[in-house]
């Protein structure tokens, strides 16, 4: 008889698809991410008796809990196979305690990627828990916790009830506010640029070129006399090719992704928020149904990753379809070095097969997921893709005793570009290539035209660009830089100004009392080589309490004194244009823990509160008066309803749209799934097309 075999993974999404891979042996279910945590209403930590964690179920997940122990009774062997980082390793290890499964034994299983050979392979080789992965885990919670809970309190009560602190996020809100600072205290500086426009006599083609200096050496233009001077020169003055450099440039292709790169190049190119990008990799990551032969496929490999290593199988399969669809010119088969912080326990993010081309599946996703595919896609084959190659021109120009210059360049060879761009690639990468020019020519000078500049301050942090200065300077790892920014937005210490990451008010002060009470947390070293200790714990250096214990006693010591010296702060609240109903006063914004709403600046005279009205646009299909509004749940979770409520009880989940349902006439919803639906809120309307 057969064994009776339960796998147990983090997500619904992963166990259906896992689940057609392993068959009818196998029981796959879902333990919904952490099932055992630290308590939300204490400390539980015991920093008294070495600083022990006092773990307990989750609450709302007892049943789930108590079903998973079922299901593991039923079973005569029980695989773990939550993801393969820190945090996937240590929900094994609460569940194997909880489902009292030896953690020395063979019941850890981990693949890279969810597809069918990655899962069959995994079975056949588990492992006991890795306790150093937990113990980082832990040493990251617990470190995590002990700043939170003590900090935040002290927040509460010198600055705003609500506000938090937090051990990667404050650092995260300092770099924003320190950039602020820069941007305040800039002093622009006046420059000038003459820039002439030049006609080669023979091929009649004009060019472009910028003024460089006297004789050959540069010259900076800081004022209107000096660069009326130099065009006061240039009055029919005789331009004439002094020098020409010739050469050919190699661009080489960037490495797949990691985690930050992927974030910043989604953020670069369609917009996306780092946290959007995670839920979509996610998606890819669990399985897409594509149909036929292939069914249901994890698309990507895991995507918190800053490892740029690739499978050897990964890449000989990129050869071998790189070389039949573009030719053995194009292919040039490399390994990216991976950075001394990086933990290589995983591949850089890529396609679980290059097979599968984006277009060919594009019915099979949505717009968003699409979009991001191909991304990965693209990034990947590109990486394994021969360099580009480019003809270069740079010419100086004598024009009485001034130097002007000029470059162009032309593509040659284009290599991994006949596949993948970058974001941020630079007019360099385009065609824009000089005449035919020859030292001595003689050039016709249309038009020069001079112009005053001022030196700009540093720009703003974007999703993008913060993300790539945390993994810069160490700070945060690649599951925490998503959460981190969305945590400090939703907080109220940042604001979104389009895709710039700005201070608020509360983010400025809250920074300076960290800045001046709790030094460390907020120090960028500090914090950077609290990662590198904990790396040190993974890697089994470190115990994880040692860390904790030479952190703490400095650290409690700040906080007594902290206590003692912070002074009450009163942060004016923003004004709105709203008139409370009651008793006539302009009304605020407040920040809950679920967003933004109006309260009465009168309190505690007029307790009077409002939610802030989030417009759709749709008129409600059950009354048919009341517009639909955006609104949230008291767990925070988004949800759509009558503005007539309670007279109007109509409430849905997924986003109502404008348009009508083109069989009924009904009101038109989007799911929000992975595949994102469009389907008619009739039940008995069966319209549904791809969102």
């Amino acid at each position: 008889m057969a064994k009776k075999r339960l796998l147990i993974v983090e997500s619904p999404a992963k166990a259906g698809t896992i689940k057609k891979y392993l068959g009818k042996d196998y029981s796959v279910v879902a333990s919904m991410g952490h099932v055992i945590d630290l308590p939300k209403s204490s400390l539980g930590v015991d920093v008294d008796n070495d600083y022990e964690p006092k773990y307990i179920t989750i609450r709302g997940k007892g049943e789930l809990l108590t079903s998973l122990k079922k299901e593991a009774k039923k079973a005569d062997e029980v695989y773990l196979a939550t993801d393969p980082d820190r945090e996937g390793e240590a929900i094994s290890w609460h569940l194997a305690n909880a489902l009292k499964i030896d953690p020395n034994s063979k019941c850890r299983v981990t693949f890279n990627e969810v597809t069918k050979n990655a899962v069959k392979a995994a079975m056949k080789s588990p492992r006991s828990i890795d306790m150093d992965l937990v113990d980082a885990q832990q040493a990251r919670r617990v470190l995590d916790r002990i700043v939170g809970y003590k900090i935040s309190p002290i927040l509460w009560e010198k600055v705003k009830r609500g506000l938090s602190a937090g051990r990667v996020q404050s650092v995260a809100t300092r770099i924003i506010c320190d950039r602020e600072d820069e941007i305040e205290n800039f002093t622009p500086e006046e420059y000038w640029t003459i820039d002439a426009k030049l006609t080669d006599t023979k091929s009649k083609k004009s060019f472009m070129a910028k003024y460089y200096g006297e004789n050959g050496k540069e010259t900076k233009l800081k004022n209107q006399n000096s660069t009326n001077k130099i065009t006061d020169d240039l009055e029919g003055a005789q331009f004439k090719v002094s020098k020409v450099k010739r050469s050919e440039q190699r661009h080489n292709p960037k490495a797949p992704f990691t985690t930050s790169t992927m974030q910043q190049e989604a953020s670069k190119k369609f917009n996306f928020q780092a946290i959007k990008t995670m839920q979509i990799a996610q998606g890819l990551y669990e399985g897409i149904s594509l149909g036929g032969k292939l069914g249901t496929v994890g698309l990507i490999t895991y995507m918190r990753t800053d490892s740029l290593r690739i499978s050897p199988d990964a890449q000989a399969e990129a050869v071998a379809f790189l070389t039949n669809e573009y030719g053995k010119e194009y292919v040039a088969p490399k390994q990216f070095n991976t950075g001394k912080n990086a933990q290589d326990a995983h591949e850089a993010i890529r396609p679980t097969s290059i097979n599968i081309k984006p277009i060919d599946i594009k019915d099979k996703l949505t717009n968003d997921q699409y979009k991001l595919y191909k991304l990965i896609w693209e990034r990947f084959a590109a990486s394994q893709m021969a360099s580009a190659v480019y003809d270069t021109m740079s010419v100086s120009i004598d024009a009485n005793g001034h130097t002007f210059r000029a470059s162009g360049s032309n593509i040659k060879f284009k290599g991994y570009m006949k596949v993948y761009v970058e974001a941020d690639a630079s007019d360099d990468d385009k065609n824009k290539m000089l005449p035919e020019l020859s030292e001595g020519d003689v050039l016709k000078m249309n038009d020069c035209n001079s112009k005053q500049h001022f030196t700009q301050p540093p720009a703003r942090y974007s999703d993008a660009t913060l993300i790539e200065e945390l993994e810069q300077k160490g700070i945060g790892r690649p599951s925490t830089y998503a959460p981190t920014i969305a945590t400090i937005v939703s907080r109220g210490y940042v604001s979104r100004s389009k895709r710039q990451l700005v201070p608020t008010e509360l983010g400025k002060v809250t920074t300076d009392i960290m800045k001046n009470n709790f030094r460390d947390i907020v120090d960028v070293d500090f914090t950077a080589g609290m990662e590198e200790e904990l790396d040190e714990v993974e890697e089994g250096k470190l115990k994880w309490k040692k860390v904790i214990g030479d952190f703490y006693p400095k650290f409690n010591a700040e906080l007594t004194e902290a206590e003692k010296n912070i002074s009450k702060i009163q942060i004016k609240d923003e004004e709105s244009d709203v008139i409370c109903d009651k008793c006539g006063r302009k009304m605020v914004y407040k920040l809950s823990k679920f967003g933004k709403f109006l309260a009465c600046p009168g309190f505690p005279e007029c307790k009077n509160t409002m939610t802030i009205r989030n417009s759709t646009g749709v008129t409600c299909p059950k009354c048919g008066k009341g517009e639909i509004l955006v609104k949230r749940s008291r767990r925070g979770k988004v949800y759509y309803g009558c503005e007539n409520i309670p007279k109007c009880d109509f409430m849905i989940w997924y986003e109502p749209l404008k348009e009508k349902c083109p069989l009924c006439g009904g009101l038109l919803m989007k799911r929000n799934g992975r595949r994102g639906a469009v389907v008619c809120y009739n039940e008995d309307c069966k319209y549904e097309r791809k969102g």
